[in-house]
């Protein structure tokens, strides 16, 4: 019996991703050009949105700039085209290990001298001079092995109580667990958000999704109920004018700033409430600024940009080859689309505050280099669709 040399072992372990390349065809290009589209738009409008806090803080006006640009875009467009190449389906082997290593790190972030605080939350894992949120790579860990698992049950099995039902409970609750001890909100009502709409994809009885819509109220309720802030924004989401001053400057301000905006806009570099009236300008309250110096017209471009990705990937998640690569496409768009969606209408008090940024424009380079990452996984499923 003839056995491989060390060297083909290793070719094998360094090619054995990409063996199936020679039988896909082209990717989506429209799914990639409006991506980038939107990414080059989040560079330009992060320049401007943090040119006065950044120099404020480090007298540098486009170091949020720099930082988003080498420890966000550029890792995260490397890791795009890696994953782009190497075949989905790799991702089914690794699925409980990904998520149990996150895992890790959700506690981790806990332990003094590696976790540290940022604000009200226990989110950021620093070791020397590299720094990450665990909660945005668990998004990724926890849809694919959420979708690996139940790409293996059949329809009748996902209908069952004791045999789905339960053990998905199990899971959520271990991660809303975690990630309500930090306590990050907004990234739990997005993976909530994307665990349910892939539950559902998976032919979930209406009856389970009743249920998990009443457990997620719950939650809702407590998470409100333990963090008074939070019932502010509540109160300031009905009532914006109770207290322009306290509970709902935020949003006051935000609606001064897209409404400032008009049709055309004040100009690119001309945001007016940058400068330490709108909180979070880099961060949750980006598309406000872009709203103000770019205007109606230039923000619902922006819309119809991230309307374009949800198409795209739909498209790409029906005519998936399989189960697995429909539900993790699914997952993928849900992801990019709610949390957007969630993000510009928090900004026109369409729904309150959650905290949660705009994809692929708002400041983080964890969050830009996760979500181009995952980018190029939907990118792969497009290049093995069935035409």
């Amino acid at each position: 019996m003839k056995h491989d040399s060390w060297k083909q072992k290793i070719q094998k372990l360094l090619y054995y991703p990409f063996v199936h390349l020679r039988y896909q065809h082209r990717p989506d290009f429209i799914f990639i050009i409006a991506l980038g589209i939107i990414c080059f738009l989040g560079l330009l409008m992060l320049s401007s949105a943090s040119s006065v806090q950044a120099f404020q803080k480090f007298g540098d006006s486009y170091y949020f700039l720099k930082h988003q640009l080498v420890r966000g875009f550029i890792l995260g467009l490397i890791f795009f085209f890696i994953f782009s190449r190497i075949d989905y389906h790799q991702w089914k082997k690794w699925a409980f290990w990904m998520l149990l290593g996150t895992m890790v790190l959700l506690i981790l972030v806990f332990i003094p001298g590696i976790g540290e605080d940022y604000g009200k939350a226990h989110s950021w894992i620093v070791l020397g001079t590299i720094s990450f949120q665990p909660t945005e790579i668990v998004k990724l860990t926890f849809l694919v092995y959420l979708v690996t698992w139940l790409s293996k049950k059949t329809e009748q099995e996902i209908g069952d109580f004791e045999y789905s039902f339960l053990p998905f409970l199990f899971m959520m609750g271990v991660i809303v667990f975690l990630i309500l001890a930090q306590p990050d909100l907004g990234t739990l009502i997005v993976i909530i958000a994307i665990a349910f709409l892939v539950y559902f994809a998976a032919g979930a009885p209406w009856n389970h999704i009743l249920g998990l819509i009443a457990g997620g109220l719950i939650i809702l309720f407590i998470a409100v109920q333990v963090a008074p802030y939070r019932l502010e924004r509540l109160t300031a989401f009905f009532n914006p004018g109770i207290d322009p001053q306290g509970t709902s400057y935020h949003i006051t301000q935000a609606k001064i700033a897209i409404g400032s905006g008009g049709i055309l806009g004040l100009g690119i570099g001309k945001s007016r409430q940058k400068f330490n009236y709108l909180p979070e300008v880099a961060g949750d309250s980006i598309f406000a600024v872009i709203a103000e110096e770019m205007g109606f017209i230039f923000a619902v471009l922006l819309l119809a940009l991230f309307v374009t990705l949800l198409i795209r990937g739909l498209k790409i998640a029906k005519n998936a080859p399989d189960s697995f690569g429909r539900l993790l496409g699914v997952g993928i768009i849900s992801w990019f689309s709610f949390q957007a969606f969630i993000n510009i209408a928090a900004m026109v008090n369409i729904v309150p505050l959650t905290g949660i940024p705009l994809p692929f424009i708002s400041y983080g380079g964890t969050a830009m280099t996760v979500s181009l990452l995952t980018a190029g996984i939907l990118v792969n499923i497009s290049k093995q669709t069935k035409l």
